[in-house]
């Protein structure tokens, strides 16, 4: 695995052969959870009266997470994208709390979740990794095209917004308005397509093994896992 700035090396020392573009996952390769999730949880049930042990939530969390299906709505109009996506991390929150044994605790768990997950479309749970600003902003003053490629939500588009990274990149695809998900190679054909753009003159960055580097690789790309 590399290290981001290992990465922007590799565009340095090979300046003639450089991507035509660059394709970046988002969490867990751009920016990260400040602190964990489960901490991020804690703080928003405050407001509703509950108190949560950060740690046991994070472990709940990454079981449900892990066991759910593809965020990706295959075959959907876009115009319902927003209530699946809505309802699919619904669903991940009510696993995460039966986990966990603690869902009876709330009273209205329902307004609780909006508020959670208003609460994740904005900067405050987000933290930028610190290589990652010098590395966009070298690629970008070498010409080279950035896209975001991820397993999210539209709250990504904010999100990115937020955390003022979003005049890096010229487009952004995520699995649920595509319909399909890293590792399936649609998801990478469809983020090509918006550059006119050969497989092999492409890069894609990203911390997941199976997802990004393995989906990556089966597209055509050139692909690099980032150690995060």
């Amino acid at each position: 695995m590399a290290k981001f700035l290992d990465i922007r090396k590799l565009t340095e020392n090979d300046p003639d052969k450089p991507p035509k573009v660059i394709f970046l996952d988002a969490v867990g390769t751009l920016f990260g959870v400040r602190d964990s999730v489960g901490a991020a949880y804690a703080q928003v049930a405050q407001d509703f009266g509950v108190s949560l042990e950060a740690e046991s939530v994070s472990a709940a969390f990454y079981q449900a997470f892990r066991a759910a299906t593809p965020l990706a709505f295959p075959q959907q109009e876009p115009s319902q994208v927003r209530l699946l996506e809505f309802q699919w991390w619904k669903e991940v929150a009510v696993e995460t709390f039966k986990l966990g044994g603690i869902i009876e605790q709330f009273i209205d768990f329902d307004s609780f979740f909006q508020a959670l997950y208003k609460y994740f479309a904005t900067a405050e749970p987000w933290e930028i990794y610190p290589d990652v600003v010098p590395a966009l902003t070298y690629w970008r003053s070498q010409g080279i095209k950035l896209g975001i490629l991820s397993n999210f939500d539209s709250r990504l588009y904010g999100v990115l917004t937020a955390l003022e990274l979003s005049h890096f990149f010229s487009s952004v695809t995520i699995s649920s308005e595509v319909g399909a998900a890293k590792p399936d190679i649609q998801i990478f054909i469809t983020a090509l397509g918006k550059y006119n753009c050969e497989p092999t003159e492409a890069w894609h960055i990203g911390d997941s093994l199976p997802q990004d580097y393995q989906g990556a690789t089966q597209a055509g790309m050139r692909a690099i896992l980032i150690q995060r």
